[in-house]
């Protein structure tokens, strides 16, 4: 099974898209010269801030679809290795002290 990325660009607008790629490079090639995402190609140029090395493809796909999910300050905090805010910004509001 082929291992795979998932990964966050920045946008020029400030936006962030995340995405999964089995080639990484090509892929970013493609999103820098318009061919890649729509999200992306209206808002160049983008540059990669995160990547992770998955063991699958499929793993790459869900950890896409889980970062898709999150707030852009738990995004950020990823992208910046801050892990306990990442913890912190995964409770609740309720349950955030």
């Amino acid at each position: 099974m082929p291992k795979a990325w998932v990964y966050i660009l920045e946008c020029a607008e400030g936006s962030y898209y995340t995405g999964n790629a089995i080639n990484l490079e090509s892929r970013l090639y493609q999103h820098q010269i318009g061919e890649g995402g729509s999200w992306t190609k209206g808002r160049l140029p983008v540059k990669l801030v995160f990547c992770q090395y998955m063991p699958s493809k499929e793993d790459a796909y869900l950890a896409e679809q889980q970062i898709k999910g999150w707030s852009r300050a738990k995004k950020k905090a990823l992208i910046e290795g801050n892990w306990d805010l990442v913890k912190y910004l995964a409770k609740k509001p309720a349950f955030r002290k």
